[in-house]
């Protein structure tokens, strides 16, 4: 079922749905299950499943020169979403990006979703290599995740790369984009990062996640820009519980997004990871139950494959 379907069948109750990653290349996928299935009780709706690109990894050769090795360290996102339909019964949003991969690549990944009956996915950009400056797309493929959505939707149009083939099955895909209540971090201005959002918009996508934030006044002042801007697809915004000292000063820093004081004065009180892992749930539990008393669409925990946080949180949420 598509996420949009999901969300009319609801008739304006909250969801629940998270975002785990793949494992890394060599662990078992028992590991995945481990932390999906404590969250069961909340009757997730989807779950997403992240995308990555290449990696380059350093080695040194007998003869003592070094050498880069390239490797994708977590593989499989395809047959995670296949596996955890099968073993769950729950839809999956499996993530598409443009960095590393040809649109030739991504043509055939949609193709295998195709087949396996999955029906949504989420579009982004992704992140430049750690040793890139800034991103730079394949040579290849797409270089904007409106390229991607497009291409997407031109595979829902039944057009292929390959333009000469004897037949041109349509898909249907329902599909996501990414919204940044803070800004994303190489647009200019909230105005600038509103009109790309828009383009996306208009261009077909059918909903919106949010990266995650701390201060819910930033998610609803986003919402109504969109609404101000003619945007009224479902906005469902990104959750993450704070879970270490360290947060307050890495989070901002990984995704461009401001700490409320109130919430780091808290934590920089805290002794050790342990009580800021208590200030951390109570708070997103705050944060959860305003969001839900507003009527959004779904609370979508980035769970990073650990249920511990999210349980404590729904648990008085749901």
């Amino acid at each position: 079922m598509k996420v949009t379907e999901h969300i009319q069948k609801a008739k304006g109750q909250t969801l629940f749905s998270l975002e785990v990653l793949p494992p890394k290349k060599g662990e078992d996928i028992n590991n995945l299950f481990g932390s999906i299935d404590p969250l069961l009780e909340f009757k997730p709706a989807f779950i997403d499943v992240t995308y990555h690109r290449e990696e380059y990894i350093s080695r040194i050769l007998e003869d003592g020169r070094e050498v880069r090795q390239k490797t994708r360290k977590r593989p499989g996102t395809v047959g995670i979403c296949a596996a955890i339909i099968n073993k769950y019964g729950i839809d999956t949003v499996p993530h598409l990006i443009c960095g590393g991969f040809s649109k030739d690549d991504t043509e055939n990944a949609l193709i295998d979703l195709n087949f396996l009956g999955i029906d949504n996915v989420l579009v982004l950009q992704g992140d430049a290599l750690k040793t890139e400056k800034e991103f730079v797309p394949h040579k290849e493929g797409n270089q904007y995740a409106s390229d991607l959505l497009m291409q997407v939707k031109n595979l829902n149009e039944g057009k292929y790369l390959d333009e000469d083939l004897g037949y041109q099955a349509k898909t249907d895909f329902c599909v996501a984009v990414a919204g940044y209540p803070e800004k994303h971090f190489a647009a200019t201005s909230l105005d600038e990062d509103m009109k790309y959002l828009k383009h996306k918009v208009d261009l077909g996508a059918d909903y919106i996640v949010t990266q995650m934030f701390f201060d819910n006044k930033k998610y609803f002042d986003f919402v109504d820009r969109c609404r101000a801007n003619g945007i009224t697809l479902p906005i469902i915004p990104g959750i993450k519980p704070l879970a270490s000292k360290t947060h307050i000063i890495n989070l901002p820093k990984a995704f461009y997004l401001d700490m409320p004081q109130d919430l780091v004065k808290a934590v920089e009180k805290c002794k050790d990871n342990d009580e800021a892992k208590i200030v951390g749930v109570e708070w997103c539990i705050q944060q959860c139950k305003e969001l839900k008393a507003a009527g959004v669409p779904s609370l979508h925990f980035y769970t990073m494959s650990r249920s511990t946080l999210t349980k404590k949180i729904c648990e008085q949420v749901f």
